[in-house]
């Protein structure tokens, strides 16, 4: 699995938990940046993560800022991404599991990193389970 991850200057600290685990679970992943704090436009990581996504260069792409609404919004304006925002365990698993989700938001100032991490880890880790989900997540392709 090859994971693409960005976040704003809103996002940094929950964004470095993540790579922290993705790291210890030796899962494949770039990071497309900020580095640092300082203020930038959402849109301009969110749009590389869901073109990256989109074009098959990577299997999910993970976005992080305040509230993860922006990156959320953003993501889900490029053909053939599915974003979900997510910052519970439940809806990570079904965003998965029913709606095929390929980008996963989520908002440093809503979730702590301890749940953030179960967050990831349940998306990351949960299968498309096809079926009567299948012809719904067409639908929503056409």
């Amino acid at each position: 699995m090859k994971v693409v991850i960005a976040s704003d200057h809103g996002g940094i600290n929950l964004k470095k938990a993540v790579t922290e685990y993705l790291t210890a679970q030796q899962i494949e992943f770039t990071d497309l940046g900020p580095d640092n704090t300082d203020s930038v436009d959402y849109p301009d990581y969110a749009k590389p993560v869901a073109e990256k996504v989109a074009a098959g260069e990577y299997d999910k792409g993970i976005l992080i800022c305040g509230t993860g609404i922006g990156m959320n919004i953003t993501a889900n304006k490029t053909k053939g991404i599915r974003c979900a925002l997510v910052h519970d365990t439940f809806s990570a698993k079904a965003t998965r599991a029913h709606n095929d989700s390929n980008v996963l938001a989520m908002g440093e100032r809503v979730i702590g990193p301890g749940l953030a991490l179960e967050v990831v880890d349940t998306w990351l880790n949960t299968e498309f389970e096809g079926g009567r989900h299948e012809r719904r997540v067409c639908k929503i392709e056409e």
